[in-house]
Formats: C-alpha cells, sequence, structure tokens
C-alpha cells in the first residue's frame, strides 16, 4: 500500500496553513474544535489514518506508521505548521524528520511514543502496561468489541459511555482497532528509529510537545522526555486535561498555539 491516497478535508479559512493528524481510532473530524476556535487564524487541513475515516484500510503489509508518514508527506508541497495527536504525533514527528524543510513548527500532543518512557521512566512504563492487561486479553480472545471498548475507556474522552456512542461510532472504532497491537513494536521498541540521534537532530524547527496532567501518568514524562531529546523544543502541561486534550480542552490547546507559533 506504498503510495496511499487518504482522504483530508480542511477547515477554517485563516492564511496560517496548518496539517494535522489524528489519534488513533478517530478521524480527521476531530480537529473541528480546535479549528473553529481559531477561525479566522488558520486553514487547517486534517487527513485520515489508513483503517480510518473515508480512508482505505491498511492491509497489513509493511509498517503502519511509515505507510501513513507517506501519505501525509505526499499532502505537502509547501512549508506548513504540522500538528499530530497521540499515534498522529509519532507520524507527525517522523514526517518532520523525513521533511523538515516542509515543516514551519511542530506541535506534538500526547504522543504514545512509549520507548521514551521505556528507556526513561521503566517502572512507570511498567505500571501503565499492566493497566492495559485487559485489553490485550480480550485482544487476544478474539473479542474485537471488548478491547475496543477497554482501550477507548483508558485513552477515550470518558464521555459519552461505550453504551451510549452511536452504532456507527463504534464499529468505526472497531475497524480501526487492529492497528493499535500492530504498532506496538513501532512505539514501545521504536523498531522505525525515530528516537536515533541522527533522526532526532534533524528536527531543528520550533517544537511544542504537550501532554494533560489527567492523562495516565507515564504521558507527560514521553512529553517531557521528547522535547529533552529535540534540538529546539519545550513541554507544555496543561491542568486538568486528559489523553484526549485537543479534543476536550480546545481553548486551552489553541491558546498554546497560539503563543508558539512562529510569526509568518
Amino acid at each position: 500500500m506504498s503510495g496511499a491516497q487518504v482522504c483530508h478535508r480542511s477547515f477554517g479559512t485563516g492564511p496560517r496553513q496548518v496539517l494535522a493528524v489524528h489519534c488513533s481510532l478517530a478521524h480527521s473530524g476531530a480537529w473541528r474544535s480546535l479549528a473553529a476556535e481559531m477561525e479566522g487564524e488558520i486553514t487547517l487541513t486534517g487527513f485520515d489514518l489508513l483503517s480510518h475515516g473515508r480512508s482505505p484500510d491498511w492491509d497489513g503489509a509493511g509498517n503502519y506508521q511509515t505507510l501513513n508518514v507517506e501519505a501525509g508527506l505526499g499532502m505537502v508541497d509547501e512549508p506548513v505548521d504540522l500538528v499530530g495527536h497521540s499515534f498522529g504525533a509519532t507520524v507527525a514527528l517522523r514526517m518532520a524528520q523525513a521533511r523538515p524543510e516542509l515543516v514551519k513548527s511542530l506541535t506534538l500532543i500526547e504522543p504514545v511514543l512509549f520507548a521514551v518512557a521505556r528507556a526513561d521512566q521503566p517502572e512507570m512504563l511498567a505500571a501503565m502496561e499492566e493497566e492495559s492487561l485487559p485489553i490485550d486479553a480480550a485482544w487476544e480472545e478474539g473479542n474485537i468489541e471488548l478491547a475496543t471498548r477497554l482501550f477507548n475507556r483508558m485513552w477515550g474522552p470518558g464521555e459519552p459511555r461505550w453504551p451510549d456512542l452511536p452504532e456507527q461510532l463504534r464499529a468505526a472504532m472497531m475497524r480501526a482497532m487492529p492497528v493499535i497491537p500492530a504498532s506496538y513494536r513501532t512505539l514501545y521498541h521504536d523498531e522505525t528509529g525515530t528516537l536515533a540521534p541522527e533522526a532526532l537532530s534533524r528536527v531543528t524547527m520550533p517544537a511544542l510537545v504537550l501532554a494533560g496532567d489527567a492523562s495516565p501518568k507515564v504521558m507527560p514524562e514521553i512529553a517531557r522526555g521528547i522535547a529533552r531529546r529535540l534540538p529546539n523544543a519545550r513541554a507544555e502541561i496543561v491542568a486538568g486535561a486528559g489523553h484526549m486534550l485537543p479534543v476536550t480542552h480546545p481553548q486551552e490547546t489553541a491558546a498554546l498555539l497560539r503563543s508558539f507559533w512562529p510569526e509568518g
């Protein structure tokens, strides 16, 4: 599926061009609230990851993250402000590594690059992995609905609860769920070399790494760890926000972006 075409949509008509990469089990519409907060300031284009939204399904061949990196880069022909959330943040980081000249600034929101915690905070990561065991067990048993429900409970916004979600939305999340276990080695063991010094040294544009203090405890540590490793980055921890920070706290996210983005 190399060079796969992904579906995308744009919000707003502002002069600043923003490319945004959503989290797992969501779609590009997840950026709607943030874009509305910045109406007139930005034109935000989001694309649906493979197996999400209106993009085609991943066929299981190749590295899932890499395929989305390639798809995202295929949409960029001039420098943009790049924003990614959760798994989408790991895609955005690798896009910036591959083509730094196309990225004016980089914002990583709750990046789930667990290999950082494996190196810096192994005990904290082990605690999170233990909390994830029911998800793993449901997946191994072939109960995709239960695995998706538990994953959403751990990483989602909390409300509405799974039984109250529209059937179409539950089905869309279950459709995307196979990419979670398939990305384990990418996120936990960095099999694509995202954290290699020579790869990180290419990310010289201004970078902001955001996490919520109500997210799983490992996430602020990952944010700080990534910021320490990048040449020109800082981390910000948002009080009262969880993992779905750009969805649940669009005003706070917009304010942080305004204060971070360079002029022009």
